[in-house]
């Protein structure tokens, strides 16, 4: 982060320095946290349903931080110390992350979607640092908080940025876009995430396309043109769309899939044709990639860059993961999120893959509404039709997923919780089998992973 002068934090935030003294440092950090402070930082509390950050204010006083902001001020106010009240310290966040934004003139790049928008943020960051210094949301840093913080992280060094953002209400992806001000809007695809809260996928659609409401009107929509409800869109900017579909400005024309080896696969657009090495599995993965291409060519990216950048891919955390172990034993850890769009893939994936067995270890998939019983079934008929060896179903809602693979006539052993099941996993994971283990975040099936690993 560039310094800002505690005058500059006030005026950003529309706050009243509650004690102004002549000489304060300007400030070089901005920490929400009170355990993580660091000498000379501004401390920002958040309140939220279960804790209020501004009973920690004295906390991070003490362990450095050269002032705060707060909507309440505290009983004993420093004189060695700055207050800057304001009437809402998560609007105040927003406010200091728009103005400290605007310093920087150099392309943002705003990517949202159901299904992959890690995937497709982290892809194309490898792209464009193959000739620029990017800077990019850090592992899940994308929500009111996260973004903010991310933007705050800019600094004099940094020549692009890729912003994810993500949403399960209205009005949060517009309310995040009004501090990215993007000059590249992406959106991955439409699927059914959070339509639980949104109530269909034409909400779903109408939510993404928030994305476009804080577009700079020389700016480019970058969409998956393989999306029928994304080809529904027209918006008054360049569109660019993404796919294997003829209408598609880049298109896919071909992919082959070595397993857990990644993909290669052919990507054609008006100027160039790419010959690419993708090192993640899964098919999915050339739609990742066919939007880096696109960006990397509108931001002046030549065809040998791509191509590296496209191979210096890695993947972010839980996300199609491939943990080698002793004995031919392989373990897809996949289980940062999970919803039908993004397990059909990662299925996909393990029954195309060549190993002695395979096994599926699949948790609750959460925010699916009224679709949530028949989604989970449907999953465990697509599990028995791949032909996958074993399902390994944990959850509430997972016993759907037991019932369509019984159903379809494959093998099937459904727990309660990771805990009950944690003896038959590291039981199934034999000699020469490939595991896939995937649910949604709040299952923390992260745990099992670790335990795979011991």
């Amino acid at each position: 982060m560039q310094s800002m002068t505690v005058k500059e934090i006030v005026e950003a935030v529309h706050g009243i320095w509650w004690n102004p003294v002549e000489e304060i440092a300007p400030v070089c950090c901005i920490s929400t946290d009170s355990r993580k402070i660091e000498s000379g930082c501004l401390f920002l509390p958040l309140v939220g349903e279960k804790f209020d950050g501004h009973d920690y204010i004295d906390t991070a006083l003490n362990a450095g931080a050269a002032g705060c902001l707060c909507s309440k001020l505290p009983e004993n106010i420093r004189a060695d110390k700055f207050y800057i009240k304001v009437s809402d310290t998560r609007l105040a966040l927003k406010d200091l992350a728009t103005v400290y934004r605007d310093r920087f003139h150099i392309p943002f790049v705003q990517i949202t979607g159901s299904v992959g928008k890690t995937t497709t943020k982290e892809m194309v960051a490898s792209v464009l640092g193959a000739k620029l210094q990017v800077w990019k949301t850090p592992e899940n840093f994308n929500n009111d908080i996260g973004t903010p913080l991310t933007l705050l992280g800019l600094s004099e060094k940094h020549e692009a940025a890729v912003i994810e953002t993500g949403m399960n209400h209205f009005g949060e992806i517009e309310y995040l876009g009004e501090m990215v001000k993007p000059d590249i809007a992406v959106i991955s695809n439409v699927g059914d995430a959070h339509i639980e809260f949104l109530g269909s996928r034409e909400g779903i659609l109408q939510a993404k396309c928030e994305i476009f409401k804080n577009l700079k009107p020389n700016g480019v929509a970058i969409l998956n043109g393989d999306d029928a409800l994304l080809n529904t869109v027209k918006i008054p900017v360049k569109t660019i769309r993404c796919g294997k579909s003829e209408h598609c400005q880049v298109r896919i024309l071909d992919v082959t899939d070595h397993g857990v080896n990644g993909i290669t696969c052919t990507i054609q657009s008006e100027k160039e044709t790419f010959e690419l090495v993708v090192p993640a599995p899964g098919e999915h993965m050339a739609y990742a990639a066919a939007i880096a291409v696109a960006v990397g060519e509108e931001l002046g990216l030549n065809r040998d860059q791509i191509v590296q950048g496209v191979a210096a891919y890695e993947p972010s955390g839980s996300r199609m993961r491939v943990v080698r172990l002793a004995d031919q034993r392989i373990v897809l850890d996949d289980c940062y999120n999970a919803n039908p769009q993004s397990v059909t893939a990662a299925l996909e994936v393990l029954a195309k893959t060549e190993c002695e067995r395979r096994v599926a270890v699949l948790g609750d998939m959460g925010e699916l509404g009224e679709l949530t019983n028949q989604a989970h079934y449907n999953v465990g008929t697509l599990a028995a039709m791949l032909g996958i060896d074993m399902v390994i179903a944990i959850g509430s809602k997972a016993a759907k997923i037991a019932d369509g693979t019984e159903m379809g006539g494959g093998q099937v052993l459904h727990f309660a919780t990771k805990e009950e099941a944690l003896e038959t996993v590291k039981r199934e994971l034999t000699p020469g089998t490939i595991m896939l283990v995937k649910a949604s975040h709040s299952m923390h099936f992260g745990e099992l992973v670790d335990e795979l690993r011991l």
